[in-house]
């Protein structure tokens, strides 16, 4: 029995690693950068915020109807799911150096200028990992409508984008790498 359950704990081990080795994230240095600050801030500073509020809250007596210790004991959990999260993300990250790329065709990591052929307006447009997208800021994941569209494309190609408001017509004035 002893020898089976190996087998099965060996197998489903290796399943897990091919799993994990498909599941890799694409991402910037920067886009990396930024989780694993924002990792160090949640595990060095919120986590002991958090500790001293439940120390704070116990402190004021009865617990089951103490509003300040379930406020408290909410927020580690909301923190700890966040760092179990930030880890997930950056054990899988495929770190993608953006500077050494080149090219004249759309692939991840290009800043895209591109002109919405309806109202000539201008939007730019870098195309990076999910975890890092953020679209005020101009960066749009690799997963996105809008970048599976681009994904390509070169200066002067038309590309037709489905997005919630209807469909949109881009014409591709710029591919820049190394931003």
């Amino acid at each position: 029995m002893a020898r089976r359950e190996c087998y099965t704990l060996g197998r489903a081990s290796s399943l897990w690693r091919e799993t994990m080795a498909i599941d890799k994230v694409p991402i910037t240095v920067r886009g990396l950068a930024a989780l694993e600050e924002e990792l160090k801030h949640r595990q060095q500073v919120e986590r002991q915020r958090i500790i001293q509020a439940i120390a704070e809250a116990r402190a004021l007596g009865d617990l089951s109807e103490n509003a300040e210790y379930h406020a408290a004991k909410e927020a580690q959990s909301h923190n700890e799911g966040r760092v179990l999260e930030l880890e997930s993300m950056i054990a899988r990250a495929e770190v993608i150096d953006v500077t050494k790329l080149s090219g004249d065709k759309i692939k991840f990591g290009a800043t895209v200028k591109l002109v919405d052929e309806d109202t000539e307006e201008e939007k730019t447009y870098q195309i990076v990992g999910e975890p890092e997208a953020d679209v005020r800021s101009g960066r749009v994941s690799i997963t996105s409508p809008i970048a599976r569209a681009l994904i390509g494309k070169g200066v002067g190609d038309t590309v037709e984008v489905t997005t919630p408001g209807g469909g949109k017509s881009y014409e591709v004035v710029a591919v820049q790498y190394g931003a």
